[in-house]
């Protein structure tokens, strides 16, 4: 019997619109004209909030807002938006047909639990498993994530799938991993993935690709 193939994903940025959902929530609190360069100051907010492990991702969102100056009453706005950022239109058939081919799937994201079961939810196509920072006391890029699934698992994943070379890409290389890079916003690869695609229009076949039966 062929032993499972097991894929990780990143969710925010890679299966959800992570960048949608957070501008057009600053864009509401802040006015549109604003919306990218705080977007840009947001990015950099997180990573600093994070480092440490020690707060909920409900507490980063609300802290960056805080950070970015939001008026009372919206310090939480990208916390009670996230359940509604959409999954990218090609995610959830092309999971499903990962599925179909025999892949098992699992997320290991920046997060919490009920951000997750409500972002699962949106995508609709069935996970064995998710690990959420919460829940570990680690952000990516440390290790926490992959070493969490390796002890739930058994072993590590056959190969792991992100959008985020600084979040995803350079662990999964440090570890030993495949790694298949969602390049969304072309961006030049450094560290550098297995492979790389736009979307996950093509991730099935990709994946086969990379790990076959």
């Amino acid at each position: 019997m062929a032993e499972e193939r097991w894929a990780t994903f990143d969710c925010y940025g890679t299966l959800i619109d992570w960048n949608g959902g957070i501008r057009a929530e600053l864009a509401r609190v802040f006015g549109d004209e604003r919306a990218d360069s705080l977007l840009r100051r947001y990015h950099v907010l997180e990573k600093e909030l994070e480092t440490d492990g020690t707060r909920s991702y409900r507490e980063v969102l609300t802290e960056g807002m805080r950070g970015l100056g939001a008026p009372p009453g919206e310090e939480d706005a990208l916390a009670r938006s996230l359940p509604n950022w959409h999954p990218f239109p090609e995610v959830p058939d092309a999971l499903r047909e990962a599925k179909e081919r025999g892949w098992k799937l699992a997320i290991l994201s920046n997060t919490d639990r009920d951000f997750i079961e409500a972002s699962q939810r949106r995508i609709g196509a069935p996970f064995e498993l998710a690990i959420v920072a919460s829940e570990i006391g680690s952000y990516k890029p440390a290790l926490g994530h992959w070493q969490a699934f390796e002890r739930e698992v058994g072993r590590p994943s056959n190969v792991h799938v992100a959008a985020s070379l600084f979040h995803d890409i350079g662990p999964a290389n440090e570890l030993g991993l495949r790694s298949i890079w969602i390049n969304r916003l072309g961006e030049t690869p450094e560290p550098k993935p297995t492979e790389e695609l736009a979307d996950l229009e093509r991730l099935p076949e990709t994946l086969d690709e990379v790990v076959p039966l």
